[in-house]
């Protein structure tokens, strides 16, 4: 069902469930399969790149798959190869490198997960020129996305970026890359559940945009995903199928909902309060793996809330000062910034305290149902052997409680972490998440 789904995407027949109305997206490949050796060329041909090919990768890349595209296309276009260096950053700096190395070239191939697949999309975006993927490793969702994580004068930030021509996964090459890099894709793929229900809870409270499309396209293989997560360390073809195209969907619902907000709300907002404060000082981690550990943490106090009372919200308490001492200058005023847009003054909590108290059941049920037990994301992470906890990922108790209190200071974004804390209940939370 999923590989028709897709297919229905890339030719524009796939029906929003609430609207009807058919939804395309700017991609015209998708290829997902255990046979793409040989193939590359018929595959990419048709897309109209041009006779000049910049092929973007780095040793470890261009050994798993990178030679072998740069023979295949090296028939169809004049292709350059672009040698990052081992573990490149997704900096402006580098970006800068590509941008200069494929001044010439009509169009980038990117061979790589997650950042040489952002230096990629954010260069071709910035030049105006098309490009394509061919991943190699189930790491991450941003493959097909419309976004770019790229630290900037040392800020991390999500940019506006290309989105490919052509994704092309074979799953050969997924399925022997390192364990830990198919364990960040299920962490990444975890959050469906978190992400949904802060998104759906915003809508209901604060009258937010939601939609159910993003999510519809990731049904049909979530149950199974979690269910035989285990399978994916061992190879299992159909389970890396199922991660593959949720991977792939994943990201295609970013781009129907031109934005990040069916696949990152208040578990990302953890993982990136602990990557802007001091991820450089940290034992290095894949952004999924946070996200799984992060996941579970928003579950949990989902969870918490919905089988609790109504909650009774109070004003937001917001003072520059304690944020300027905390993020710096320039970081605290951007935080100030997007915290003060979503901040309630006591009237509005006053408001919003009544909407809740006589709509909390109504809320309950919506939210209950769509979201998964803590216990089933719990599992599929510890039978692939995925970190579970701040420590597994060498992340100290009082980081990660500060993480959970401060993350939501950081963006406009309203998640179970702001409905907490204006309900004076995350300090408790985040003291016994991290006890």
């Amino acid at each position: 069902m999923s590989d028709s789904l897709i297919a229905d995407l890339l030719a524009g027949r796939w029906r929003d469930p609430e609207t009807q109305a058919a939804i395309s997206v700017p991609i015209q490949l998708i290829a997902i399969g255990s046979k793409l050796a040989g193939s590359e060329a018929d595959l990419v041909k048709p897309l109209g790149l041009g006779r000049r090919l910049a092929l973007v990768s780095d040793p470890t890349t261009h050994e798993v798959l990178g030679g072998r595209v740069e023979r295949a296309l090296g028939s169809i276009a004049e292709l350059r190869r672009v040698a990052l260096p081992a573990r490149p950053h997704a900096d402006d700096a580098t970006v800068a490198q590509i941008r200069a190395a494929t001044s010439g070239a009509d169009a980038l191939i990117a061979v790589g997960s997650g950042t040489i697949n952002d230096l990629c999309k954010y260069a071709a975006f910035l030049d105006g020129k098309p490009y394509i993927v061919f991943g190699t490793a189930p790491s991450m969702n941003g493959y097909c996305s419309a976004n770019a994580a790229i630290t900037v004068g040392g800020l991390k930030k999500s940019l506006a970026a290309r989105v490919p021509v052509g994704v092309l996964l074979d799953l050969s090459v997924l399925a022997a890359a390192p364990r830990r890099m198919i364990r960040s894709g299920l962490g990444d793929s975890l959050c469906r559940s978190t992400a949904q229900a802060d998104w759906l809870l915003s809508h209901l409270l604060l009258g937010t945009p939601y939609r159910e499309a993003p999510f519809a396209l990731l049904a049909a293989d979530e149950g199974a995903l979690l269910e035989e997560a285990g399978a994916l360390i061992t190879g299992n073809a159909a389970a890396m199928t199922r991660l593959a195209r949720t991977l792939v969907l994943s990201g295609l619902g970013m781009v129907i909902c031109n934005g990040s907000y069916p696949a990152s709300q208040g578990e990302h907002l953890v993982s990136h309060y602990v990557d802007m404060m001091v991820g450089h000082r940290l034992p290095e981690s894949f952004h999924g793996e946070q996200i799984g550990v992060s996941t579970l943490s928003l579950a949990r106090l989902q969870h918490r809330l919905l089988e609790g009372p109504a909650p009774r919200l109070r004003a937001t308490a917001i003072a520059p000062d304690d944020l300027r001492r905390h993020f710096g200058a320039e970081r605290g005023e951007a935080c100030r910034k997007e915290w003060a847009a979503k901040a309630l003054d006591a009237a509005k909590a006053e408001v919003l305290s009544a909407k809740l108290a006589q709509d909390w059941d109504r809320i309950r049920v919506r939210l209950q149902g769509l979201m998964r037990p803590v216990a089933a994301l719990e599992r599929a992470l510890t039978v692939t052997g995925a970190p579970r906890r701040p420590a597994d990922l060498g992340w100290p108790a009082d980081l990660y409680r500060t993480a959970l209190l401060r993350a939501r200071q950081t963006r406009n974004r309203y998640t179970a972490l702001d409905l907490a804390g204006d309900a004076g209940l995350l300090e408790d939370f985040a003291a016994q998440e991290t006890g």
